[in-house]
C-alpha cells in the first residue's frame, strides 16, 4: 500500500473535531466530520452544504474524491449531490460536503458526526489529439442501455 504525505489545517474553531482518519486498516477513505455549530435538518429532497472544519494541501499528481458513506446511503437516504466530489491539487480553502436526503424523513446532523469519506487518489492526466476518424469497436456508438436489462 502507497502512502502519500497530505498536509491539513484546522479552521478556527473546529479543533474539538477529530482530523479525518481511517477507520480499519485496510479502509481507502477517511471519514470525514460534520462541523456545524448547531444540529442541522435536511429535509427529504432537500440538500445542505456542510462544512468539515479543515483544509488540504494535497501534493500534486494526486486529487481528493469525496464519497457517500454506505451506512448513511444505506440507513437513511443520505449521500453526495454530486458524487464524487473532487478536490484539485491546487483548492485551499475549506472542504465542504454536499449531502442530500433521498429518505422519506428528516436527518439531522450534529456537530462532530461522520458525514462522508475522503480518498487520495493519483491523477493521470490525458494529452488529447485531434483526429479525423477513431477505431472500430464492436460496440461502437452503442450507449445507455444497449445490452438490454
Amino acid at each position: 500500500m502507497k502512502t502519500v504525505k497530505v498536509k491539513v489545517k484546522r479552521i478556527r474553531g473546529a479543533e474539538d473535531l477529530p482530523l479525518p482518519k481511517y477507520m480499519t486498516s485496510l479502509a481507502s477513505g477517511m471519514d470525514l466530520y460534520a462541523n456545524v455549530k448547531h444540529d442541522l435538518v435536511i429535509a427529504p429532497g432537500k440538500y445542505e452544504i456542510i462544512p468539515t472544519g479543515i483544509q488540504l494541501e494535497i501534493p500534486p499528481g494526486f486529487e481528493g474524491q469525496i464519497r457517500p458513506r454506505s451506512g448513511l446511503a444505506a440507513k437513511y437516504g443520505i449521500t453526495l449531490l454530486n458524487s464524487p466530489g473532487t478536490i484539485d491539487a491546487d483548492y485551499r480553502g475549506e472542504i465542504k460536503i454536499i449531502l442530500i436526503n433521498h429518505g422519506t424523513s428528516n436527518f439531522t446532523i450534529k456537530r462532530g458526526d461522520r458525514i462522508a469519506q475522503l480518498v487520495i487518489a493519483p491523477v493521470t492526466k490525458a494529452e488529447l489529439v485531434e483526429v479525423e476518424s477513431l477505431e472500430e469497436t464492436q460496440r461502437g456508438s452503442g450507449g445507455f442501455g444497449h445490452t438490454g436489462l
